[in-house]
């Protein structure tokens, strides 16, 4: 039997939950998890399908065009298994030392094909994990100008055709160019509870506000700012005795937790994004 996951948005109308289990129980298929949703601001239906079936991933593919056409639907339909996850990282190592240590516990179904950073600090980290490590420095740290050294990042990502990109507090302004043909498999974990206090100095500007909650927050990537389809969020509460440095502290656990929750609900094809926003099942 074949386990897929099918991820579906049209608009809404009655009788597509039927017509799509209907699909699924042709030929001996079984669901066994569903989750949806109807946006009604939008006027959209969007579903996710988790099913048993005897038909492979590309006769199913085939079948389910007709559906998908009488409904005028988006879709995507996944066979799940281990993803090739790459992580980008420059100094703060947290949430780097997290995402290697679940996937080398299998806690998040994936293998890290490579570390990319632009500093050195990390590579013994890499080598304990026996991964291979890139170091592509900018030029203020002895290496190529900005657009040169994501061009070289760049490079390595289509050589290592990873199916994840992972910024784990990869602090570099990324171009739309980079966006447009990554983003959509891009995540970011962001030091603050967005949209608040985007940018590099989170912890400072939280502080300097006063607030009594600090976050993380993980999205995908787009060419605007720390302003993509969100993915995951967390808070934990900080007081006026807290000055930046012990924020900071206290947020790298969120950081690595929600990066995390973000990572897994991807690679169990959790996520449908639409209208710079996201639909998570559960």
């Amino acid at each position: 039997m074949t386990r897929a996951v099918l991820l579906l948005t049209c608009p809404d109308r009655p009788g597509i939950v039927a017509d799509v289990a209907r699909w699924v129980a042709e030929d001996g298929g079984n669901i066994v998890d569903a989750g949806q949703y109807s946006d009604t601001e939008h006027g959209l239906f969007l579903q996710r399908v988790e099913f048993e079936h005897p038909a492979d991933a590309t006769a199913l593919r085939a079948s389910f065009e007709p559906v998908a056409e009488r409904w005028s639907m988006s879709w995507q339909l996944h066979v799940p298994g281990p993803a090739r996850l790459a992580v980008l990282t420059s100094r703060e190592p947290h949430c780097l030392y997290d995402l290697l240590g679940r996937c080398a516990t299998g806690d998040l179904p994936a293998e890290v094909v490579a570390v990319i950073s632009n500093h050195d600090l990390h590579a013994p980290i890499a080598r304990r994990f026996d991964l291979a490590f890139h170091h592509v420095p900018v030029a203020d740290e002895g290496g190529a100008s900005r657009v040169d050294q994501e061009q070289r990042v760049v490079s390595l990502l289509r050589e290592l055709e990873p199916d994840l990109v992972v910024l784990a507090r990869y602090m570099r302004v990324l171009s739309p160019a980079f966006c447009e043909a990554f983003g959509e498999r891009t995540i970011n974990i962001h030091h603050s509870f967005l949209p608040a206090f985007a940018g590099p100095r989170a912890y400072h500007q939280a502080w300097e506000r006063g607030v009594k909650l600090i976050g993380a927050t993980a999205h995908y990537v787009t060419a605007e700012l720390d302003a993509g389809p969100i993915i995951a969020q967390d808070v934990t509460r900080v007081s006026h005795a807290d000055d930046p440095a012990t924020m900071a502290r206290r947020g790298r656990d969120l950081e690595a937790l929600v990066l995390a929750r973000a990572v897994r609900a991807h690679l169990e094809h959790r996520v449908i994004a639409y209208a710079n926003r996201t639909v998570v099942f559960e």
